[in-house]
């Protein structure tokens, strides 16, 4: 069953600030909020050439900035009665530790300042892989302590990013913190999440990564994010969850929807890891790290599952049917050109959670042979 649609009428009233407009989660957001009615701002950073075609046609109040300059920060800020941040930095690796933490954490800091300095609510759209894996191996929720993830400084600047948040409660921010799983869908511009579909309708699919997740709409996290801003508890965490899958099974209906062979089996550990130590060496020797690195390969091989019940009980939150989700993203690629041999380019690991950033780096542990 879907979750609704309609903007709540908290989230109507007044200016709606939004960070990372022009991702996956952050562009559906902007999307919904219009259709609801809500005057939108979106934070875009200078562009260094080319086109964006994310935003184009959208009635949003476009204030160009980065999240280092708190007097821009601030002045977006100011007037908006709701600020929702998704917005951040990816990359699933070892590297980038310091431009993560600039971005991820100080960046998450002085928006959450701004706001409280505002009066506005504060939604911070995190990942579950600033959680914590239970060892028992079942869901973990939102209690769960860190622990069990790859400790690459993604993980860590998204954990951190969340404390910088709560710091700020502390100070008197109205803020929530939502944690989605693995998003797709629409509107996935970059691509981001999706790229992981469009790998195997590219037919590069033969193996697929030893682990799993809960996959989730896109749309379903917008709804949940938009309960959040009208129901939320301040200072509460929200997992917004989905269907629990191993890569294989969710690879087997990206096939079927695609019309590409389904998946011969899994990877075999051994030779995730093999590659992922050999990414890391190739990083030392080219100064840059590849897709493929230890990082990315040890969390495609982690069972990432999380229980959503409290956002099922405090927020109304529901999710649709997989086969639906995976057949809308399909369309939506094809319609804006990314299916046809272009997808070849995309290559999408199933590590760190990329769909909530608006600075995205392609990052592959050699599972899918593609964060």
């Amino acid at each position: 069953m879907n979750t609704a649609t309609s903007v709540p009428p908290a989230v109507r009233q007044g200016t709606c600030f939004v960070t990372g407009g022009t991702g996956l989660v952050g562009n559906n957001i902007v999307r919904r909020l219009l259709e609801g009615g809500s005057q939108v701002r979106v934070l875009v950073r200078p562009r260094q050439g080319g086109t964006d075609r994310s935003l184009e046609g959208l009635s949003v109040d476009q204030r160009t900035g980065t999240l280092e300059d708190e007097a821009c920060l601030q002045q977006a800020v100011d007037g908006a009665s709701l600020v929702i941040h998704s917005a951040a930095v990816v990359h699933c690796g070892w590297r980038h530790s310091e431009e993560m933490r600039r971005v991820n954490v100080e960046g998450t800091s002085r928006l959450a300042r701004a706001a409280r300095r505002a009066g506005a609510r504060f939604v911070h759209v995190s990942s579950v892989d600033a959680l914590g894996l239970r060892a028992d191996g079942l869901p973990a929720d939102e209690e769960t302590p860190p622990g069990g993830m790859v400790e690459c400084p993604y993980v860590v600047t998204k954990r951190e990013a969340e404390a910088a948040v709560l710091a700020e409660v502390d100070q008197g921010l109205d803020a929530v913190i939502v944690n989605p799983v693995y998003m797709i869908g629409p509107w996935d511009w970059k691509p981001s999440s999706g790229r992981m579909l469009l790998e195997v309708s590219s037919g590069k699919g033969l193996l697929a990564p030893p682990g799993a997740n809960d996959f989730v709409d896109v749309r379903d996290v917008v709804s949940g994010i938009e309960a959040a801003a009208a129901r939320g508890q301040t200072g509460r965490r929200y997992i917004l969850g989905g269907h629990p899958l191993t890569y294989l099974e969710a690879w087997r209906v990206f096939a079927e929807v695609t019309g590409r062979r389904p998946p011969l089996g899994n990877a075999p550990p051994l030779a995730v890891r093999t590659a992922g130590w050999f990414g890391d060496l190739a990083a030392t020797v080219l100064r840059r790290e590849p897709p493929v690195n230890s990082a990315a390969a040890g969390m495609s091989m982690l069972r990432h599952n999380f229980s959503c019940e409290r956002a099922k009980n405090e927020l109304g939150y529901q999710f649709r049917p997989f086969a639906e989700t995976v057949a809308d993203a399909w369309v939506w690629f094809c319609e804006h050109g990314y299916a046809g041999g272009q997808q070849e380019q995309y290559t999408q690991s199933p590590s760190c959670h990329t769909s909530s950033s608006s600075r995205t780096r392609t990052i592959s542990p050699s599972a899918s042979s593609t964060i």
